[in-house]
């Protein structure tokens, strides 16, 4: 029998291993959390497949994703991500990502830890959705992208937002007739 997907998961095999594995399951990791809202930044205006196939060449060009190397990275980093072709080469989100390691940085460097900080928004449970509707950007969305645009984020949006939300499983997006929901919702 043929597992019944979310219609967005399409037939691409990364597509659907993503959608299997990862997507909506919730992620409590502080540096993970980080680096897939940078990654929805550059989805901006994407798909994200095209990231998807992008997200290895994205974590080599960034160190890994490691905040404190990011936020080391200067003029001669911008130029050098600007040239690189394994990437979405847009300075702005080059740029965003660099900053967005600097505010992850000065953050926990007060004690405070992002991952408390975005998951107090759901009171630390993933919201469960009807599996009929998937809105584009929501009040609590829009409250999230408000408070990290406060404090310096930039391609925080609240279309942006949500798709990360769901991404990282504050929301389970999951169609009602997908085989991951009820595993999701159990996770």
């Amino acid at each position: 029998m043929e597992r019944v997907r979310c219609g967005w998961a399409g037939t691409d095999p990364l597509y659907c291993a993503y959608h299997d594995s990862e997507w909506g399951v919730p992620e409590r990791d502080s540096r993970m959390l980080w680096e897939t809202l940078m990654l929805e930044g550059f989805q901006a205006g994407l798909s994200w497949i095209t990231i998807l196939r992008k997200r290895e060449t994205f974590r080599a060009a960034f160190a890994g994703f490691d905040p404190d190397k990011v936020a080391a990275f200067g003029a001669v980093d911008v130029e050098r991500l600007m040239g690189d072709p394994g990437i979405i080469r847009a300075r702005a989100k080059i740029e965003a990502t660099i900053g967005g390691a600097r505010i992850f940085c000065a953050m926990r460097d007060r004690g405070e830890d992002f991952s408390a900080m975005v998951w107090r928004f759901v009171d630390g449970t993933p919201i469960q959705n009807d599996g009929l509707t998937f809105p584009a950007k929501t009040v609590l969305s829009e409250a999230i992208s408000k408070d990290l645009k406060k404090r310096g984020f930039k391609f925080v949006g609240p279309t942006i937002v949500y798709a990360w939300m769901q991404a990282v499983g504050m929301v389970n997006d999951h169609a009602i007739s997908c085989f991951r929901r009820d595993q999701v919702m159990a996770a």
